[in-house]
């Protein structure tokens, strides 16, 4: 017995070891570059000088608009992460109950959009939300003043809902498997009505596949960059636009790190709370 669980953990370590080699080359060692660099001192003209100063992790708690860009950044993805799990619960639970070939095409139209690129989606958007575009147009049909729906937050949202949706989507159908049709009849047979067999039966089942869809769409929508950048226009601050003007454009590599590091520490924080969550519905 010793020699067979002596295998089975040489054999589980052999496994492990080339995408812990991966992980640590492709991910551990430069995050461990981003966080030493988040400490030295950005020079005039985008030079580095190699220090360990604290300046850009004092000087990012202690500027308002650092503290309202991450506010806004996180509030923002979270906004986005509730409006697409209402817009996408709805569908993943028609395609969960559908069959045969209706099922496989209303798949692949789900999945269809992830073919596209986010760039090319998003330049989408800017024409059906353009000031003369077939939106605001529609809408001042009607006799309703339309409202700007570009180079502000309610673009952004709208455009990276509509992105984020088939992630959500498919979360959901992987969270859906312990939805069983019978605890459904069950529920009704005993007079319970469609509100109460939903609330009561169907959502604390699902509970698995909507923290797992809102965990990785709050994740993308905190690393957005195209979609913000151009939606917004410039106007809508959030942290990757941050991140890209300070390495790009300001050239402090420095403070562009901090962030970057913070966004991370963003991320953590969801994952914990995604376990938590877990522990528990279990």
């Amino acid at each position: 017995m010793p020699r067979l669980a002596l295998g089975r953990t040489g054999t589980a370590v052999a496994l492990l070891l080339p995408i812990a080699l991966i992980n640590a080359i492709g991910f551990v060692l430069p995050v461990l570059n981003l966080l030493r660099m988040s400490f030295n001192e950005a020079l005039a003209g985008g030079g580095v000088r190699e220090a360990f100063i604290l300046s850009n992790w004092t000087g990012l708690f202690g500027d308002s608009f650092y503290l309202e860009l991450i506010v806004n950044s996180v509030s923002v993805s979270l906004g986005i992460t509730f409006l697409t799990l209402v817009v996408s619960y709805p569908i993943a639970l028609y395609l969960h109950r559908s069959s045969g070939r209706w099922r496989t095409f209303l798949t692949v139209l789900v999945i269809s959009p992830l073919l596209t690129s986010a760039v090319v989606r998003t330049y989408g958007w800017i024409a059906l939300l353009a000031d003369q575009g077939p939106i605001v147009s529609a809408i001042a049909a009607l006799g309703i003043t339309p409202p700007r729906l570009m180079f502000n937050t309610t673009g952004v949202v709208i455009g990276l809902t509509e992105i984020l949706m088939p992630y959500m989507i498919l979360s959901l159908l992987a969270g859906f498997g312990r939805l069983d049709p019978r605890v459904e009849e069950a529920a009704m047979t005993l007079g319970a009505p469609p509100a109460k067999t939903f609330w009561r039966v169907i959502l604390p089942l699902t509970l698995p596949g909507i923290a797992l869809g809102c965990l990785l769409c709050f994740v993308l929508a905190v690393s957005s960059f195209i979609t913000p950048k151009l939606l917004g226009g410039g106007r809508v601050f959030l942290l990757a636009t941050e991140i890209y003007d300070q390495a790009i454009v300001t050239l402090n590599w420095p403070l562009a790190a901090t962030l970057s590091i913070l966004v991370l520490v963003i991320f953590g924080a969801a994952l914990a709370v995604y376990a938590r969550v877990l522990r528990v519905i279990e």
